[in-house]
């Protein structure tokens, strides 16, 4: 192959200041946070020269000054930082992107999270709204002439000797037409609680303070009480209720990160598939959509993160793919379980309050991350029917137990007072269980066995079966756990059946005496059997199938006549199928029908059709009753499983209307 030629590629400031104007940030009032962090760098760099013994005498209180003057349409951002030569202005300014920052590292070896500027492209932002910008600057340095540089866009400026007298740095912007908002007292303040609010340099603006200099992130945890958390909280998110949990970040390997983290009481309100966390730069607010760096099972988290490390794109406004921001989403999910076990342990009624909210996250995440499933798979709680009985309360003349802390000689109680306040309550004893808890306590009756129940409404009364024959039912409510939760349990306990409460009938609610089932003579048919055919007869739906059985009860009255049954695997299928299709699922025609013969309706009912005389025109009267009742009792099953639709709700008033109508005469 031959070479034609070779050489650099140069780069005109013509193209890079279109560029740098139009399209390197997305927001113009970007310019103010830019300008305002530049102004924080050069007073944290006199700091740094002043510890280095560079500076002679004291150095003032550092400030940063905007002020405005609407007649000249300008802004200026002031600062006693740490200024620039004539040099360092050629240097730093006239070449593009020449960041003094990484420069001013490596010379104090100074850790580059005390500065904010790594690009040195920060200052051009100030040309997408300012047709001028000028610069009078003094160096710290003995012997420095102060310097004014101006431009006007262009690729030209100019560079003269200014009358400053104060060591540091002003830039004045002459604001273009369509740029005037930048005048406005309301909307400077608003820019500056936006996104330097946390500058720990006072930003003074009409004589006032306007940021509020203190990071609580930047805290030690040791050192803040709860009420200085929901006080951050309340000032992030005003109008808000208090969260129900937090967690206070602060790592510095392998790489530096600080924040707090909200989990909020969920309201209509709230969006969880959206973030709320703000993005942090050294204190400097990036943007508040950071969804990469929080996973998607705990969006609904609120509050900020911190951190140099963070990579971002060249105008600091977007994060970049990279591998530092997979693994802060693992340590902030790591925290959260961490949390979540502390709560767990030491004070279960309030994690039983956090659970109504948390729950369903922490079940998400346990099937999104098999890292979080680890963490958190011994904390997954479920409401029951169990309850735990009332222990007596402890005497006087007991002792509580003593032991010796093994380090430092000093006595403690292991029964605290507030350690005899959390054995007061318990999971059990507010009616919640974990699944091994669950397991061991009833493997006697039903070894590998889970009934739960997913509609409070629908299922009470096959609910209400299992607690009076004493059976332990879960509670396994959300959309996560009928359509996703108990596929993954069944994998991770594969030798453990799940029943929904209205799938079928464990025995234990069944009764095995058949004494009472004679076969009558003239049909060879026994009650159960007559009682099937009754139903059948009356109902003309081959594909229900009817089954008969005596339900348990020492009030069979108080027990269901009817009941329908939907069989787990079918029941599933038609879910799985409905969710792919994105339809709601049709009550299924194929289904159980339960006559329960115990109950003294079904008695009545078929004591009625023992006694009709079949007539020449048809059914007698009783005949046509028992039928009407078999139909009715039908109805009211599927009423109790919401399977009636419009048609069948319309023939069950009709039919209401005629049984009530008949008994009335």
């Amino acid at each position: 192959m031959t070479v034609l030629e070779k050489g650099n590629i140069t780069i005109h400031t013509e193209n890079i200041f279109p560029i740098i104007k139009k399209s390197l940030y997305t927001d113009h009032e970007i310019f103010l946070r830019e300008l305002i962090s530049n102004a924080v760098d050069a007073i944290s760099k006199l700091k740094m020269a002043s510890l280095a013994g560079e500076v002679s005498g004291e150095i003032s209180e550092p400030e940063i000054v905007i002020a405005v003057d609407k007649d000249n349409k300008t802004l200026s951002i002031s600062d006693n930082g740490i200024g620039m030569t004539t040099d360092e202005i050629k240097k730093y300014i006239n070449q593009v992107a020449f960041s003094s920052a990484e420069e001013f590292i490596q010379k104090y070896q100074k850790d580059a999270n005390e500065l904010i500027g790594h690009f040195g492209l920060g200052f051009y932002s100030a040309f997408m709204v300012a047709k001028q910008v000028e610069i009078d600057t003094l160096s710290y340095k003995e012997g420095a002439q102060a310097v004014h540089w101006s431009c006007d866009g262009s690729p030209e400026f100019q560079l003269t000797e200014s009358s400053r007298t104060q060591v540091g740095t002003t830039i004045t912007l002459t604001l273009m037409d369509e740029e005037q908002e930048y005048l406005e007292p309301q909307r400077i303040r608003q820019l500056v609680k936006t996104y330097s609010d946390f500058i720990t340099v006072p930003i003074k603006f009409e004589n006032e303070a306007i940021n509020k200099q203190k990071a609580l992130w930047k805290e030690s945890a040791q050192n803040l009480t709860d009420e200085d958390y929901l006080e951050f909280y309340r000032y992030l998110h005003p109008f808000q209720e208090d969260p129900l949990l937090w967690v206070h970040l602060n790592t510095d390997y392998p790489y530096l990160l600080n924040g707090i983290l909200y989990f909020p009481k969920l309201r209509p309100d709230v969006d969880v598939s959206q973030g709320h966390i703000k993005l942090f730069c050294n204190q400097v607010f990036v943007n508040d959509h950071c969804e990469e760096i929080i996973p998607d099972f705990l969006m609904p988290l609120r509050g900020v993160i911190d951190s140099p490390d963070i990579p971002l794109n060249v105008s600091r406004s977007a994060l970049t793919n990279h591998r530092t921001v997979r693994s802060i989403a693992n340590h902030i999910a790591k925290k959260i379980a961490d949390r979540l076990n502390s709560i767990y342990t030491e004070t279960p009624e309030e994690y039983i309050k956090c659970w109504q909210d948390v729950g369903t996250f922490v079940k998400y995440g346990s099937l999104k991350d098999d890292k979080f499933k680890k963490q958190v798979e011994d904390i997954l709680i479920y409401k029951t029917t169990y309850k735990a009985e009332e222990t007596a309360p402890k005497t006087e003349t007991e002792t509580p137990e003593i032991q010796v802390e093994a380090e430092g000689d000093v006595w403690q109680n292991v029964e605290k007072e507030n350690t005899e306040n959390q054995g007061e309550f318990s999971y059990e004893k507010a009616s919640y269980t974990t699944l091994p808890a669950y397991l061991e306590r009833n493997k006697e009756r039903h070894e590998n066995r889970v009934f739960y129940c997913t509609d409070t409404n629908t299922q009470a009364t096959y609910v209400e079966l299992y607690k009076n024959q004493g059976l332990e039912i879960l509670f396994m409510d959300s959309f996560i756990d009928t359509n996703y939760f108990i596929p993954f349990l069944e994998k991770e306990y594969s030798e453990v059946k799940f029943s929904r409460v209205d799938s079928e009938l464990d025995n234990t609610l069944l009764q095995e005496d058949k004494s009472n089932e004679i076969v009558d003579p003239t049909t060879n048919k026994t009650r159960s059997e007559q009682i099937k055919e009754l139903f059948e007869i009356a109902l003309n739906k081959p594909q229900v199938n009817i089954k008969t059985e005596a339900l348990k009860s020492d009030t069979p009255q108080n027990t269901p006549a009817a009941m329908v049954l939907l069989p787990e695997a079918m029941r599933r299928f038609r879910e799985m199928m409905a969710m792919s299709q994105q339809q709601i699922m049709d009550f299924p025609e194929e289904h159980v029908l339960v006559i329960n013969t115990t109950h003294p309706l079904i008695e009545n009912i078929y004591q009625l059709s023992q006694g009709s005389i079949i007539q020449a025109g048809g059914d007698s009267p009783s005949a046509e009753m028992a039928k009407m009742l078999c139909q009715h009792v039908y109805d009211l099953a599927l009423m109790a499983q919401k399977g009636l639709d419009a048609d069948g709700m319309k023939s069950f008033v009709e039919r209401s209307n005629q049984v009530l109508t008949r008994l009335t005469k």
